[in-house]
């Protein structure tokens, strides 16, 4: 009898442990869950309204009549272009404005070879400059300037070659030499961040018009307002030009400009020359030049770019004139009285950062300098 009621207490006892680590573990799991909730509600961004549009381009039509059946309507890759039309050459924009937005947009705008992929989610699948500056408050637009991406519609023919290039713009865009990283990148080694990166280039659909993408840009700003222009190498040179047509542009920051740096007639540097070709500048009226003057403008480098001359290393090379270049222009424009701030970002203790900072695995580290320069001229309100 009295061996029964140990084991009845025995196995009370077991049941009741059991029914006591369940508990346990539920409101374990609560806990958790309630700050897991609790981070993902500090890390929301909330969209007051979004969507997307074209601006600029162009119509063009061939005269005669159209007539759908005699032009074999029912086969658009084999009918008569008489009496039709084409919309093309226009910019694509997505954009997206947050609740209790800034003031000044961000318009970000891609480099050579790229679309507005460069500002979205980043190759090994983390938040981009899109995210990260939705989330500081700012309405952020994205470009695919026109003969790019998803404006794709060209007015003017041209041929799109396919050629297996992958490894030299692994090498221009400073990752590494043919398939090896250079030490320390700021890249992941995930294969398949190399595959998303890889392809997220794309092709122009028609002539590069330098004209066309700063007029189409600058009928961007015209339909936004006032903002912030944001550039990437190619657009870097581009963004200058349209400042220059445009003053709804209130500030720039580029991201490691390659080109079409713009001096006063009398002022133009000669030719920096680099292994595999020179950089040339090209030169405006001193009142068109001190129109860049009026601006605070920010330039940024990354990593991996030499001194001196570097005799088997191309990619390298050709950063090291812009960078040279960047120097001359950026002296120029505050010695006529302007705000350009010039910054190399290992001297700021960012080590490893590629072409592409803005996707880098320190991205975040990248859009916090960039708001501090933002904050220091009043244009973060």
């Amino acid at each position: 009898m009295k061996n029964s009621i140990l084991r009845l207490i025995e196995d009370r006892a077991k049941k009741w442990r059991v029914i006591l680590v369940s508990l346990i573990a539920i409101i374990s799991f609560s806990c958790k869950n309630d700050q897991k909730a609790t981070s993902e509600e500090i890390e929301r961004i909330e969209i007051r309204e979004q969507g997307s549009f074209a601006v600029g381009g162009k119509v063009v039509s061939t005269p005669g009549t159209f007539d759908p059946v005699a032009h074999g309507f029912f086969n658009p890759s084999n009918q008569s272009a008489e009496g039709q039309t084409l919309h093309g050459d226009h910019a694509t924009v997505f954009y997206q404005i947050p609740t209790k937005a800034k003031r000044l947009p961000l318009i970000f705008w891609h480099g050579y070879g790229q679309s507005m992929r460069t500002w979205q989610t980043t190759p090994d699948g983390r938040e981009g400059f899109q995210s990260i500056f939705l989330k500081k408050k700012f309405p952020v637009y994205l470009i695919d300037q026109p003969r790019r991406g998803q404006s794709g519609r060209s007015t003017e023919p041209m041929t799109i070659r396919a050629n297996t290039d992958d490894q030299l713009w692994f090498g221009i865009f400073r990752l590494g030499v043919n398939n090896e990283f250079y030490p320390n990148v700021q890249f992941s080694k995930d294969p398949e961040a190399l595959n998303q990166f890889y392809r997220q280039i794309t092709p122009d659909t028609g002539p590069l018009t330098i004209d066309l993408n700063i007029s189409t840009v600058s009928a961007l700003f015209d339909r936004v307002g006032p903002g912030i222009l944001v550039t990437h190498s190619h657009s870097g040179g581009q963004g200058w030009l349209t400042a220059l047509r445009n003053e709804n542009i209130k500030a720039i920051v580029c991201y490691e400009p390659g080109s079409n740096f713009v001096f006063p007639e009398a002022e133009v540097p000669n030719p920096i020359p680099y292994l595999g070709g020179e950089l040339s500048a090209r030169g405006v009226s001193m009142e068109t030049f001190k129109k860049l003057t009026k601006i605070p403008i920010v330039i940024y480098y990354g990593d991996y770019i030499p001194k001196e001359k570097v005799p088997d290393n191309p990619g390298k090379e050709q950063w090291r004139a812009a960078l040279e270049m960047a120097r001359k222009w950026t002296s120029v424009v505050n010695q006529h009285g302007g705000d350009v701030t010039l910054v190399q970002l290992p001297e700021k203790g960012l080590i490893g950062n590629t072409h592409f900072p803005m996707s880098d695995l320190n991205n975040k580290k990248v859009a916090d300098l960039m708001n501090q320069w933002l904050t220091t001229k009043n244009l973060t309100k």
